[in-house]
């Protein structure tokens, strides 16, 4: 399930998002003991594999699974790939995310945000 979405622009890398989104993370509410504020680990590819971003996690506490440029093969991440190529394409699904009908990104961004909520929905009521 999507726990925070964002969008950018086509034309930035995506490590660049990668602290304003942790930093968007709700606190995760769990039926004992006091609310997380943060997820325990994030699994990401060789592109999210930089010096600042490894530092801002740990700074964090969260364990970083990223796979380092040059060394190790990014092919042990699949299994957590399918998780988000599945989301992505539960959005793709909706019909104003699959093609970007709003110029305005304030508005894309709002739907991408029902959108979320709606798949969160759909997979709670299972």
């Amino acid at each position: 399930m999507p726990i925070a979405v964002a969008i950018s622009a086509a034309n930035t890398h995506d490590s660049l998002a990668l602290q304003p989104l942790i930093r968007s993370i709700p606190p995760i509410c769990s039926r004992r003991g006091p609310r997380r504020r943060r997820p325990a680990k994030l699994h990401g590819d060789k592109g999210y594999d930089y010096p600042r971003l490894r530092a801002f996690l740990r700074s964090r506490g969260i364990v970083s699974r990223i796979a380092r440029r040059g060394i190790e093969s990014s092919h042990r991440l699949g299994r957590h790939r399918r998780v988000i190529e599945r989301t992505v394409s539960w959005l793709s699904g909706c019909r104003r995310l699959h093609r970007r009908y709003e110029r305005r990104a304030d508005h894309f961004a709002s739907f991408v945000a029902i959108a979320a909520a709606l798949i969160c929905y759909h997979r709670l009521t299972k």
